[in-house]
């Protein structure tokens, strides 16, 4: 960790310190209490693969290290289960072969790791977590995605409708959710899954290819980084409708792909990464698709790449680019203040326990949970 992130830390009143030999979780809570704690997969060259489990609670200290992964070339992303206590990592070894890391949370032990072709990326698992629904990679031409069994790892179905796929959601009313990179004209609609059926629907066009995405808890809507968009375009999902919020007195000069983009869990604002040291907060409260412009926040480092937040939405994260040398931003959802860092990691995901055991778990996609 660089004397920056040292000093905010410092700038909260807190120091890391690391878990005791067994990495238990129990000395973080009594047994009545709940223990939240951010599990992030770290993306900085030297611990590129490496988990850092931190208390939410306690400032974020450091509670444990683990080194389940190595040969890591780039991290794409993390789901977990509540249900099987399980979590996943997919990932790219430094030959450029995807792969799925599985953890059993409880005991921190490797179930699996595995194989799949003909690549990964940021992935989506069902609500009973028996299912993971992989993309291909947004680097690949593969015109599908699988669906793998979480048990094992294998591969039980082919979804073929779009080449060049991306991130895959889940969201809390479902379907599955997915965005390409394809260049074809299909990368201009955000695709929508029945998870029964595996009936493919679209909403689209869009004004460019689309970034990261996320949607409301009841998914009605989607708010969307599209391409050459200085700001975000937002989709009823249930009507069609596409409207666009541009950014005042945005940079000059292309926008290329803003990229990084989740509603607070109480859907009063959506946060956009922004080009340089900026990320954009919108006011969503008045009518969803008639975002405005609320505020602008400034960051420590430049080139922020993703962002999320804890379930309840007390914490923000906001993410540098992959292999910056800059760690994870933390702030304050209520006051859009600064409260301290993190590692550099944008895989990350909430994993609460009661008890010891897991009792649930948060998304990296920064969906939103306030049920109309």
């Amino acid at each position: 960790m660089g004397n920056r992130a040292k000093c905010a830390l410092a700038f909260v009143g807190l120091s890391l310190i690391a878990a005791g030999p067994s990495g238990d979780l129990g000395s973080e809570a009594t047994p009545t209490q709940t223990l939240r704690t951010l599990y992030a997969i770290n993306q900085g060259a030297v611990e590129r693969g490496s988990i850092s489990v931190y208390g939410i609670d306690t400032g974020h200290r450091l509670i444990k290290s683990l080194k389940p992964l190595s040969n890591v070339g780039d991290v794409k992303g993390v789901v977990a289960s509540a249900s099987t206590g399980k979590l996943y990592v997919t990932y790219r070894d430094v030959s450029g072969i995807g792969r799925i890391y599985c953890m059993n949370i409880h005991d921190d032990s490797t179930v699996w790791d595995r194989v799949v072709a003909p690549g990964v990326d940021r992935l989506a698992i069902s609500p009973d977590g028996r299912l993971l629904y992989v993309p291909t990679w947004e680097g690949g031409s593969a015109n599908f995605i699988n669906i793998v069994d979480a048990n094992t790892g294998d591969i039980v179905r082919r979804l073929y409708f779009s080449s060049h796929s991306h991130d895959t959601q889940y969201p809390l009313s479902g379907p599955i959710f997915q965005e390409t990179k394809a260049d074809d004209g299909s990368g201009k609609y955000l695709y929508l899954i029945d998870p029964r059926s595996y009936a493919v629907s679209r909403v689209g066009p869009f004004s460019g290819i689309l970034g990261p995405y996320a949607i409301d808890a009841t998914s009605t809507y989607a708010v969307i980084n599209v391409s050459d968009l200085w700001g975000m375009q937002v989709a009823n999902l249930k009507t069609g409708q596409i409207t666009t919020a541009t950014i005042p007195d945005h940079p000059s000069g292309d926008a290329g792909l803003l990229h990084g983009i989740g509603w607070t869990p109480d859907e009063s604002e959506v946060w956009e990464s922004g080009r340089d040291s900026q990320v954009y907060i919108w006011d969503m409260s008045h009518n969803p698709m008639v975002p405005r412009l609320k505020e602008i926040l400034t960051l420590h480092s430049a080139g922020p790449h993703w962002l999320t937040f804890t379930i309840k939405g007390d914490y923000g994260y906001v993410a540098p680019a992959k292999d910056s040398r800059s760690e994870t931003e933390i702030f304050n959802v209520r006051t859009h203040k600064f409260v301290g860092v993190i590692e550099s990691s944008e895989e990350m995901i909430e994993i609460d326990f009661v008890n010891g055991r897991v009792s649930q778990v948060g998304d990296q996609f920064g969906v939103g949970r306030a049920r109309r």
